[in-house]
């Protein structure tokens, strides 16, 4: 094994059993198959993790440890970490610990994080400290010195380092002048880290008020200041921010909130009341609302309401005509949009397939896709083998890919060990694809003319 190759297997999913499929696997009970790959010569790592994962669940942590020491000995990172959780939570973590010691001097953020919080978690929290502190400007690092400096009382002391870190004349991250116009803040969520250290500290007032104060880091989606008031349940205070101009974040925290207390009237209004940016995002998300409420016909005005060509937009359009048994509606709303456009690019034709079945018109849905100029590509056959296999015919869903096995491999592996054809599904995913060079730029020069 080669740490190299295994992180960019693991990366691109290349010549490995990608881990939806290796769940699927387990799921189907093809454990044997499985358990051979985690040992494999050459490392199948997501085999091996779930190998790994199933043996520490049942209590034979060594077992699990032996199945990934291979991967380990290569100093790949990400094995080491894995070996190290399962030790930690084995009970064993000093020798986690002293697994993840070795990858921390190098700097790398996920090894100084996960070290420090391992030292912090086994006594060592002022070692943890001492570690993180010249690295508040790394955002993974920084979120760990707010929870061990916290856990150590020294609160205060990481409010200060952030603080400074949002200090106006700070020099800009790009260019590193103090003048420039637009100053980047290091770490880029020294707003959300700051209000966290009051939050924890106990000082939900001062944590509000510094998101407040500062623009919070919306992070995966996720508005802070709309996460902090749900946790302190302060809800009127959420409703006056999703009604105004905060993120659309924020509107949906509050309709998750609502539904979840069965509130369905009051989730609609929030998205219905919010008067900030994000019209489509708060569009998607209350159609999908109605939606789950059977109110399909309300979902479907909303999008229409849109007036959209983005595929994004029309894909769950597409989906709510079809579930509410509009689909012929929802093949003329393509038309006119085709109409309107003067073409229609295979990202959007592609829509026309579920809604021709849904139709019960699936041979037309193939025939027309053959006939599109870009049905030939790979992308186009993989869409209309993805819609034969959902509607029960998955042996031309493989027939169809089969052309080319290599440059579909991916949309052919999991439909081969859906009919049972595990050891060939396994070979086609761990086979290289053929290297090709990546095209010569042209047209470029670093002398001006540019």
């Amino acid at each position: 094994m080669d740490a190299a190759v295994l992180h960019r297997r693991t990366n691109m999913h290349h010549e490995c059993v990608p881990p939806d499929l290796v769940d699927r696997l387990l799921a189907l009970g093809h454990t044997e198959v499985v358990r051979g790959l985690a040992a494999a010569e050459d490392g199948d790592w997501f085999c091996a993790r779930a190998w790994a994962r199933l043996l520490a669940g049942r209590g034979e942590l060594d077992e699990a440890l032996q199945i990934l020491a291979p991967y380990v000995g290569t100093g790949w990172w990400t094995a080491a970490a894995e070996v190290a959780r399962l030790l930690d939570a084995g009970g064993r973590g000093d020798e986690a610990i002293a697994l993840v010691r070795p990858f921390a001097p190098d700097g790398d953020g996920l090894a100084l994080r996960d070290l420090a919080l391992l030292l912090a978690r086994h006594g060592h929290g002022e070692e943890a400290y001492e570690l993180l502190l010249p690295h508040v400007t790394d955002r993974i690092t920084a979120e760990a010195l707010v929870e061990v400096g916290v856990g150590l009382g020294r609160g205060d002391e990481v409010a200060e380092l952030l603080e400074a870190r949002l200090a106006p004349g700070n020099p800009c991250t790009r260019c590193g002048s103090p003048e420039c116009g637009s100053p980047s803040t290091v770490p880029f969520n020294a707003v959300n880290l700051l209000a966290s250290v009051r939050e924890k500290q106990g000082r939900t007032d001062e944590a509000i008020a510094v998101l407040h104060a500062h623009d919070p880091v919306v992070v995966g989606n996720r508005d802070p200041l709309a996460e902090l008031l749900v946790r302190h349940d302060r809800i009127d205070e959420l409703r006056a921010y999703a009604a105004g101009s905060g993120p659309w974040e924020a509107a949906r925290r509050l309709a998750e909130l609502l539904e979840g207390r069965g509130d369905v009237a009051g989730a609609v209004d929030a998205y219905r009341n919010h008067a900030g940016e994000g019209l489509w995002h708060r569009s998607i998300l209350l159609a999908e609302l109605l939606a789950r409420h059977g109110r399909g016909a309300e979902a479907v005005e909303v999008l229409c309401a849109l007036n959209s060509a983005e595929d994004w937009i029309l894909d769950p359009l597409c989906e709510l005509f079809a579930a509410e048994g509009r689909a012929e509606e929802g093949l003329a709303h393509l038309d006119a949009l085709k109409a309107r456009r003067g073409r229609e690019e295979w990202e959007l034709f592609r829509l026309r397939g579920p809604l021709l079945a849904a139709c019960g018109r699936l041979d037309e849905a193939v025939a027309e896709a053959g006939a599109h100029p870009e049905g030939g590509r790979p992308y186009a056959r993989e869409s209309l083998a993805l819609l034969l296999a959902d509607e029960g015919r998955p042996e031309e869903a493989v027939a169809l890919l089969e052309a080319d096995r290599l440059e579909q491999q991916w949309a052919l592996g999991p439909l081969l060990v859906e009919l049972g054809r595990v050891e060939e599904a396994v070979t086609l995913l761990r086979t290289p694809r053929p290297r090709v060079q990546p095209p010569q730029p042209t047209g470029y020069s670093d002398r001006p003319p540019f």
